[in-house]
């Protein structure tokens, strides 16, 4: 007989409760920096549903040091439509698995949309931790969805000092909505939505973008001086508040470079923006503006963190399977302990 055991949303959350997800990203991080992880290529597939939206599916696989030794291996599915939301579902969705190293046979499964939603405000903690200003008073969400809700809950526990919120949405019942629940679930904080994305982007030191959008928008004249931007959605920032930064990290250049759907990945391709080594040579006799290191260089100390000065500071992640992969296993580990979920029974 062979089972496996399956973890809802709730069970996923309950799970998530006994782990440090910052932490447990801050150590893949560094694992991957240090090339002790394997992260193939994503599958792809993209389509119009039957109204008209984009649709689709990735496909997101990786092997990391597994939190109770040896090596994890697993999956993160995850597809989307924008149309979903007006329907009232979540843009996006899914299933993450954890494999059997002997077997290969999936061993977990779990519901993966708060995972995928927990990994990537975990990494946004973590860079502005890092980059950010040291004590944030205040934030501001371009985007009232899953990912905004999921930021605000792990930066009201990770920084206390956070004290003033703004949102704005294209969707105004969105925004409203996100701010009623924000001053509900956290009365500590002054929640307001704003009039528009230029006077939202300017009114707070930190930035987290979390939209659809597929049209960069937010020229340089926009941030203010001392801010930091988590570029989440990847295609918010303008060509030139980019290059324009006073600093710009990622999370793995190499993916970034790899995809020309997104403006960095334009902007890599193009030489504009180039990747250095180790050593600082950029491997090429472009004019283009180098990166300043990648999250995992900062937390090594192979690169030095550069905080915002007089400028403003970038942090563009791409998203990274193998963050998802370790996420899922150190769920897998909580799950095993405490006996979460159901056992399904294959055959």
């Amino acid at each position: 007989m062979e089972t496996l055991r399956f973890l809802d949303r709730a069970a996923v959350s309950a799970c998530l409760r006994e782990i440090d997800p910052v932490e447990v990203v801050a150590d893949l991080v560094r694992a991957h920096t240090l090339g002790r992880t394997t992260m193939p290529a994503e599958g792809y597939l993209s389509w119009t549903n039957g109204e008209g939206a984009y649709s689709r599916a990735i496909a997101m696989l990786g092997a990391v040091p597994a939190a109770g030794g040896g090596t994890a291996y697993g999956m993160k599915l995850i597809n989307a439509a924008v149309s979903n939301p007006k329907h009232g579902r979540e843009r996006a969705g899914g299933l993450s698995f954890v494999f059997d190293p002997e077997t290969a046979r999936p061993v977990l499964v779990a519901e993966a949309a708060r995972l995928s939603a927990v990994r990537t405000a975990a990494y946004t903690l973590l860079s502005l931790r890092e980059l950010g200003p040291v004590e944030p008073d205040a934030v501001t969400f371009l985007g009232a969805g899953v990912l905004a809700s999921t930021h605000l809950e792990l930066m009201v526990a990770g920084f206390p000092t956070l004290r003033r919120v703004y949102v704005f949405d294209v969707v105004p019942d969105r925004a409203e909505a996100f701010a009623d629940r924000a001053r509900a679930a956290y009365p500590r904080l002054a929640v307001e939505v704003a009039p528009d994305a230029r006077r939202a982007v300017g009114v707070a030191p930190v930035l987290v973008t979390v939209t659809t959008s597929d049209t960069p928008y937010i020229p340089p004249s926009w941030l203010p001086s001392g801010g930091f931007v988590a570029h989440v959605s990847l295609d918010d920032l303008t060509e030139e508040a980019i290059l324009g930064a006073e600093a710009i990290y990622v999370d793995d250049a190499d993916l970034i470079r790899e995809n020309p759907r997104r403006i960095m990945g334009r902007l890599m391709q193009d030489d504009k923006l180039l990747w250095t080594d180790e050593g600082g040579s950029a491997g090429t006799a472009s004019t283009g503006r180098p990166l300043d290191g990648s999250l995992g260089q900062v937390l090594l100390g192979h690169r030095p963190a550069r905080r915002p000065g007089t400028g403003y500071v970038v942090s563009n992640p791409f998203g990274m399977a193998v963050l998802d992969v370790g996420l899922v296993d150190a769920v897998a580990t909580v799950a095993a302990r405490t006996d979460a979920g159901v056992r399904l029974e294959l055959f």
